[in-house]
């Protein structure tokens, strides 16, 4: 079976079948004089729901990794968050409704507006809140809110989903690795497993439906393959392929001081996109020179107001002071309206991922966006400190949102507040029409930065999480690569460097494109820097840029993307090293 795989490494061994249905919960109405006692019931559960969190907490604080504490304590202050908390109170007191009843309708509405989000991050936070609530159901109705995952020897756990907190308590326990039926590589269960190393397929889809308890599991996080019940000979080339990966692995911890540049000198900066504020520790060991993307909505979320100019300031000031010196690229505010509505009284959209969002929403409403640029601006003097904008359409936007910037810098001079002026300002690409000007926008602008996971569904029409159209989400369509050609060329005619922050440039697959292309800066998952940077110490920029004047007389993404792997084959097959290893599954008997 194929599935996305999120962790990479391979396990083999017993399945334990976890089946976990859905609660069913209750619906009462609870009589006047008992409104007050099931409001003392709820938050009861609430805090038995946050004791457990903490004990896994305290138990995961032990790994080597700290990333999933990190995660753990996002789940718990979702546990103390308003606009669950006491919007589950209101609507006990209002409706007279029970406590688990009144969750679910308030989960449910704050669902919906993550599911609006474009941003793929982002639309899986709505998930953790699901995720959260259900910890609190549990409580509610009297079933232990927690998987008991204890074997008398190792497995590898078969189910539709698992928590961050149950991911993070396989690690204390005899768990070679997991596979389930849905997820994501950006929910914090993924994150989770690659952080502790656990081996993980995810978006399987039917694996619970194909598992028995006691069935032998073959797991590759690194292809996303889970093989069922497998043929000695498959069990014996995977297990000589995990000891080559374990090697490898010490291997690139190597380059970690080593500078990111092609085999002909040609330099490329490696950032990390940052995604939560407590990463920023891991900076130095991932190897990345400084920071490409920090996604500011974060600030954002999950609360009835807005967030103040000195909350902004202090996590920009600690997201700098990190990335010195090499220096960090914060990226404005990037939601839509529809997460607002209790703040900014916007009505709703049909359409919100192409309606009044990212620097639309800023320019609408001036008083939050300087409440932004302000922070920025006086943190920039605690380091190197770059600026973008993101889905800029036209130059129209791009010098408003400018004009904004300097008008919060006037204000800050009147005040006496020190800042840095002359900090960089950027667009970001993702809308083709931005991509089509990008020779205006590049008189005005100190950089750009390519966000292609939107560029790509724009420029090709395409819901990449649509699963009935997703497989038109080609990255090496050729109006794509024409696409990103124009862009690097106008920003290099200008002078100005161009940087990518989307997917895309964390993928090792299209590296040899991106280089060859010109791409100045690539930024990723801090997990995926060292990696790349093995790969493009083996590339030549120059067989690079020959590879890409041939693509374009290609008329298919298929035949690029067959001309590109053919040169990876051929030409740098030691570099890719670790990409030639996945087996050629369909000339093994894989299953027994």
């Amino acid at each position: 079976m194929k599935g996305i795989g999120v962790s990479e490494g391979i396990a083999v061994g017993k399945a334990h079948l976890v089946e976990r249905e859905r609660i069913a919960i209750p619906r009462r109405l609870i009589p006047r004089d008992r409104v007050e006692n099931e409001v003392e019931r709820f938050h009861q559960a609430l805090e038995r729901a946050k004791s457990v969190l903490a004990q896994i907490k305290e138990l995961v604080l032990t790994a080597e990794s700290r990333e999933p504490a990190f995660i753990i304590d996002a789940h718990l202050m979702m546990l103390e968050d308003e606009l669950l908390v006491e919007g589950t109170v209101k609507l006990i007191r209002e409706a007279g409704i029970n406590a688990e009843w009144a969750l679910r309708r308030k989960v449910a509405s704050l669902v919906a507006s993550f599911t609006r989000m474009s941003d793929p991050y982002l639309r899986e936070r709505g998930r953790d809140v699901e995720q959260v609530s259900e910890r609190v159901v549990r409580e509610l109705v009297g079933k232990n809110s927690e998987l008991a995952f204890h074997f008398d020897e190792p497995a590898v756990i078969i189910a539709h989903d698992l928590t961050p907190a149950e991911t993070a308590h396989m690690a204390m326990e005899q768990v070679l690795g997991f596979a389930t039926d849905i997820g994501s590589p950006t929910s914090h269960t993924a994150i989770v497993a690659k952080s502790l190393r656990i081996p993980a397929v995810v978006g399987l889809k039917t694996i619970t439906q194909s598992v028995n308890h006691g069935d032998t599991v073959l797991i590759d996080g690194h292809s996303g393959t889970v093989i069922i019940n497998p043929a000695p000979e498959a069990i014996e080339r995977y297990e000589s392929r995990k000891k080559w990966l374990a090697d490898l692995s010490l291997v690139i911890k190597n380059y970690r001081y080593l500078t990111s540049e092609t085999q002909d000198g040609r330099k490329i900066n490696l950032a990390a996109n940052l995604e939560i504020l407590d990463e920023v520790k891991f900076l130095d060991d991932s190897g990345a020179m400084g920071v490409g993307l920090y996604r500011t909505e974060y600030l954002y979320l999950d609360r009835e107001g807005l967030p103040t100019e000195e909350e902004h300031y202090e996590s920009y000031k600690q997201l700098v002071e990190a990335a010195h010196p090499h220096g960090a690229t914060i990226r404005t505010l990037d939601l839509g309206g529809d997460k607002f509505k209790s703040a900014l009284n916007l009505s709703d959209e049909l359409n919100p991922a192409m309606g009044l969002r990212a620097i639309r929403l800023c320019l609408n409403q001036p008083d939050l966006f300087k409440t932004q640029l302000r922070a920025i601006l006086r943190a920039s003097v605690h380091g190197k400190t770059r600026v973008m904008f993101p889905m800029v359409s036209g130059y129209q936007e791009f010098r408003d949102a400018k004009r904004l910037l300097y008008e919060a810098a006037d204000e800050l001079e009147k005040a006496g507040v020190p800042h840095d002026r002359s900090l960089q300002v950027g667009v970001m690409i993702e809308v083709p029409s931005a991509a089509l000007i990008a020779d205006e926008l590049a008189k005005t602008a100190d950089f750009f930065s390519i966000g292609t996971n939107d560029l790509i569904q724009y420029s090709l029409a395409i819901d990449r999480i649509n699963e009935h159209v997703s497989y038109l989400y080609q990255p090496l369509h050729p109006a794509v690569i024409r696409i990103l050609k124009m862009v690097v060329e106008a920003g290099h005619q200008h002078g100005i460097p161009v940087q990518m922050c989307g997917a895309m440039a964390g993928e090792a697959q299209y590296l040899p494109v991106l280089i060859g292309l010109g791409i100045d800066e690539l930024s990723m998952p801090m997990g995926s820097i060292l990696r790349i940077k093995r790969i493009l110490r083996g590339i030549k920029a120059e067989e690079a840029g020959e590879l890409v004047k041939e693509l374009f007389a290609f008329k298919t993404a298929q035949e690029i993307s067959e001309r590109v792997k053919l040169e990876i084959r051929t030409r740098w097959a030691e570099a890719y090293a670790l990409e030639m290893e996945v087996l050629e599954e369909e000339d093994l008997p894989l299953v027994g």
